[in-house]
């Protein structure tokens, strides 16, 4: 059996060719033909979390004679960013036909970083392209949009989901149930990256074991995450959260209190002091508050008005 410990499954059987690519059929038609002209104009790609945009990007680049660049905005979103290292790379001399840079997660960039990189963008324009990725299309400028050639990208069907999950079980040699499978993708759809990641954390001595309140669990806080980082009003939010936490009938909150932990960079950028000691605050009384999703709620009508207020 290969080892299903130390290469997570989102990369090792990430595609790396339009034929391993699944879904988005229309979308792919017009790549080929930009690849095979090698003439790739400034693409926009935007959609849900986990459906494919950064794989859509790394296989053009795979399939294109340039030098590449690649830069995580959640990561790198400030205006030197733009002003000295794409700056930097675009200005300098290439020995292939193009110079591509993938920025990921664009809808993090600042607006000051995104009226810079719109400049670069012309001034470059003969030798580099930019491919951009989001969630957010709505938060990258007008100017940045009206560049490109733009592409929302839909998620590919649950089946699709489900034959893709199982062709990497069985290709690792691991054993599992059809209707774990299902628990799985109907847990994480859309975001493939997160129903890979949960079958691979759910592989023990070749079996896939699934834990199905975790998995459940899991989804709830995820949807959660994607409410904190919406351009929601605070009322909006709180009406939003508290439906997510009142259906997902979760009782156990302490892996939801680790969850907003390890991910708050993703929603509170700036802000993840305070908001982590809210975090902590809740968590230490949860232990002998009466009624817990009460407790839960007013965390995160705290942290709520600490990011959105």
């Amino acid at each position: 059996m290969n080892n299903t410990e130390n290469t997570l499954f989102v990369e090792k059987y990430r595609p790396d060719t339009l034929e391993g690519y699944v879904g988005n059929e229309h979308i792919i038609e017009k790549v080929k033909i930009y690849i095979e002209n090698e003439d790739v104009p400034h693409l926009l790609l935007y959609g849900q979390a986990g459906t494919g945009k950064t794989t859509l990007a790394k296989i053009i680049t795979n399939q294109i004679d340039c030098d590449v660049m690649y830069i995580n905005a959640s990561d790198e979103n400030n205006v030197d960013t733009v002003r000295d290292k794409i700056r930097g790379f675009a200005s300098s001399m290439g020995f292939r036909k193009w110079k591509i840079i993938i920025l990921d997660e664009s809808d993090y960039l600042t607006p000051n970083a995104q009226a810079a990189l719109r400049n670069l963008m012309e001034t470059f324009s003969n030798t580099t392209r930019f491919i951009l990725t989001c969630n957010y299309v709505e938060k990258v400028i007008d100017p940045i949009q009206s560049r490109c050639q733009t592409f929302g990208i839909t998620p590919p069907s649950k089946k699709e989901v489900a034959v893709r999950l199982k062709d990497i079980l069985d290709t690792e040699e691991v054993k599992y149930e059809m209707s774990d499978l299902a628990v799985l993708v109907n847990s994480g759809y859309p975001d493939i990256r997160r129903v890979l990641n949960a079958a691979q954390r759910q592989i023990i001595k070749g079996e896939l074991k699934i834990d199905k309140t975790s998995t459940i669990q899991a989804n709830y806080a995820d949807e959660v995450l994607v409410v904190l980082k919406s351009n929601s009003n605070l009322k909006e939010s709180f009406a939003s959260i508290r439906k997510i936490i009142a259906d997902s009938k979760v009782r156990d909150f302490t892996p939801f209190y680790r969850f907003l932990y390890d991910n708050v960079d993703e929603y509170a950028s700036g802000k993840a002091g305070n908001v982590i000691l809210t975090i902590a605050e809740s968590q230490y009384k949860d232990s002998s508050v009466v009624d817990k999703e009460i407790n839960t709620m007013a965390m995160v009508l705290e942290i709520l008005m600490t990011i959105k207020g």
